[in-house]
């Protein structure tokens, strides 16, 4: 297999290994190296895009004996993939003995593709890996060429796909796996492809305890490691860590605060003592440099952020007193944050469903299903109660009703408002078209006991419309993970940027019906739904949002909800920086320009954003908007807790329904 490798990429390590790349020491100021001593550099635009025309040439020159490849690797990934799909009566074994394939490798399948076929492989991922090492560190080095360089220490907050976890346990069911990551490497696929049942015992925790089964440990990795790379090539917060060491961060001012995002927030603390470390480590740095702590969040990381921030200053839990976040954190740089949590989160609950698991095409659904069914899936997403904290918070206040929602657009002949639409069955106990405050219900009524008590005990989803409400709620600890039923810290020092993509088609309504083939009440998105100006794919009706989480999520707090006494009493200032979804087609994860909810961790602007920051530029950063969400969050029933505020609230009340 390694022989395979170097032959191809000219590389070796194994599958699982995080890239040597993150793991090499950034250059320092004034040695600027590669490894083999070529210097780095800024690269003007022009010969950029020329390198990129390059690039696109060699691709065409050598499409048809790529193709001949392609099809050569896909006969007998075929073969494999029917054996893979075939029942366990040992067909698999009789088809790998027909095909005479029984004693074949790779290496040895490689030998008989034609040699010009590898060379084009070869010189293709030699231009691909210039361009590449072109863009690395090319933020970081304009922007210490402006004079920017590490000021305030760095925490970072991943997301919930960003975080490895890997096996720690040593009982005989787990020992194949030992410090092997059974979330976010190929041990991963190969886990699901040759033991899912095993993978699925160590990936789901105990449904009683929702902590981990007997016998199993499964912890999130640590360090850098732990969220630089998904698997072996995606990149998560790479790019980002390469233009932080690039002005002069390394481990000493910089720190991953990776967790086990399956986990529910009081079991962080619980299990893994995951806030009194956070707490700790934001401590030392200060104590270390003299300076705050600047604190970087994405997605589902930014809710954990705000729960931490509750918890930090909570007499019997962080015990840090009501004036520690403003004494210890400089600033809050919240990145494509699910403040008001994910939609795509109930269906995924609810019937093992999202937008990506729907579009794909019949053979794609067939063999998906046959892997890994649909109430696999919801069984799996169940067992982890840390998702379910993205489940939609706000209620119809925030996503509408039966006839209206703020983010409707003019000449839309429906309204977002309706969630769930249910089409018309001949069974009575079709509920029909349900809002998101009606959906919930829903939800659990259609889940095990157990999953419901587990995410009413720990979250809430509500809204709190006056001062008392919020400052009631700052001792209710299920309540901390909610900014519309809790407030800020009392940190007036402290700055928050809000740093999110728009102009990506994104999930925010869907079409269900009945799904007979498991059992009268089980439920399934209706794929056969599809409207040709493309607004509902699928049975997914599609919003504006960065492609995973919706903008009245990622946005409202930002732009309106922290512009309320209630919910920011301190008077935080909160900076709103959107970036337009500009993908370059040629590059498959989006390019400098992505808007995309993880990709946008590699876009150059938000890099040279987070780089000011940082730096102690922060102050030249202002509001930058292209969506409409200013005029949404206007339309949010959520207002000023005063008499006057008070009158209006009814008065929009009375014609909110025809906005």
């Amino acid at each position: 297999m390694s022989e395979l490798r170097r032959r191809i990429f000219g590389r070796s390590g194994t599958p699982d290994s995080t890239p040597a790349s993150s793991r090499d020491s950034s250059p320092a100021p004034g040695q600027e190296t590669n490894k083999d001593g070529s210097e780095y550099q800024v690269v003007p635009r022009r010969k950029m895009e020329r390198l990129r025309s390059d690039l696109r040439i060699l691709r065409g020159k050598g499409r048809k004996r790529r193709m001949a490849w392609i099809f050569a690797l896909g006969g007998v990934f075929g073969i494999f993939l029917a054996g893979f799909f075939a029942t366990s009566n040992g067909s698999f074994d009789q088809l790998v003995q027909f095909t005479g394939m029984k004693d074949m490798n790779l290496d040895s399948i490689l030998d008989i593709l034609p040699t010009g076929v590898i060379r084009d492989v070869q010189e293709l991922q030699t231009h691909e890996k210039e361009a590449v090492n072109y863009d690395s560190f090319s933020i970081g080095l304009a922007a210490r060429s402006e004079g920017i360089s590490a000021k305030y220490p760095v925490i970072m907050i991943p997301g919930v796909i960003s975080t490895g976890l890997e096996s720690w346990g040593t009982e005989e069911q787990s020992r194949q796996y030992f410090r092997k990551r059974l979330w976010g490497s190929w041990s991963m696929m190969r886990a699901m492809v040759l033991d899912k049942a095993s993978w699925k015992r160590h990936i789901m925790l105990d449904k009683a305890t929702g902590l981990d089964p007997p016998g199993i440990k499964l912890r999130s990795a640590q360090g850098f490691d732990a969220a630089d790379f998904f698997i072996t090539g995606y990149w998560i917060w790479n790019k980002i860590l390469e233009n932080l060491a690039t002005i002069g961060y390394d481990p000493s001012n910089a720190f991953t605060a990776a967790y086990d995002w399956r986990l529910s927030y009081q079991n962080y603390e619980i299990r893994d003592q995951y806030f009194t470390r956070l707490k700790n480590h934001i401590e030392v740095g200060k104590q270390l440099t003299g300076l705050k702590v600047v604190l970087l969040s994405h997605s589902m990381g930014s809710q954990v952020l705000y729960y931490f921030f509750h918890w930090a200053e909570a007499e019997g839990y962080g015990n840090g007193g009501p004036t520690w976040v403003n004494d210890h954190i400089e600033s809050w740089i919240n990145i494509s944050g699910c403040m008001l949590g994910a939609l795509k989160d109930v269906p995924a609950v609810l019937s093992g469903e999202m937008r990506d698991t729907v579009q794909l095409n019949a053979f794609a659904v067939y063999g998906l299903e046959k892997f890994l069914s649909r109430s696999e899936r919801a069984d799996i997403f169940r067992a982890m109660p840390g998702i379910s904290s993205m489940l939609p918070i706000g209620g119809e206040a925030v996503w509408g009703n039966a006839t209206w929602a703020p983010d409707d657009r003019p000449g839309q002949n429906f309204t977002y408002g309706k969630f769930l639409n249910f089409r018309e069955t001949n069974s009575s106990s079709s509920p029909g078209n349900l809002t998101i405050a009606q959906s919930l219900p829903y939800l659990f009524n259609h889940t095990e006991q157990w999953y419901v008590n587990e995410i009413k005990r720990s979250y809430s989803q509500g809204v709190a419309h006056s001062k008392k409400e919020v400052e009631e709620n700052q001792r209710v600890p299920q309540k901390w993970m909610n900014p519309l039923e809790t407030r800020l810290p009392h940190a007036p020092d402290m700055k928050i940027f809000c740093f999110y993509g728009v102009g990506k088609p994104t999930e925010r309504a869907y079409y269900y019906r009945e799904d007979g083939a498991i059992n009268s009440t089980a439920v399934m998105i209706d794929s056969s739904v599809t409207t040709p100006n493309g607004g509902v794919d699928h049975g997914v009706v599609l919003g504006e949002g960065d492609g995973t989480v919706n903008l009245l999520s990622s946005g409202y707090m930002c732009s309106k909800g922290w512009k309320i006494d209630r919910y920011n009493p301190a008077k935080i200032p909160v900076i709103t920086y959107e970036m337009p979804h500009e993908p370059d087609r040629f590059s498959p994860r989006g390019g400098p320009n992505t808007g995309d909810h993880v990709d946008i961790l590699g876009r150059s602007s938000l890099n040279d954003l987070i780089l000011r920051v940082a730096g102690g530029k922060g102050h030249t950063i202002t509001d930058t908007i292209y969506s409409n969400i200013r005029d949404y969050a206007k339309r949010v029933k959520i207002y000023d807790d005063d008499a006057e505020e008070e009158e209006r609230r009814h008065a929009l009340e009375g014609d909110g329904d025809s906005d």
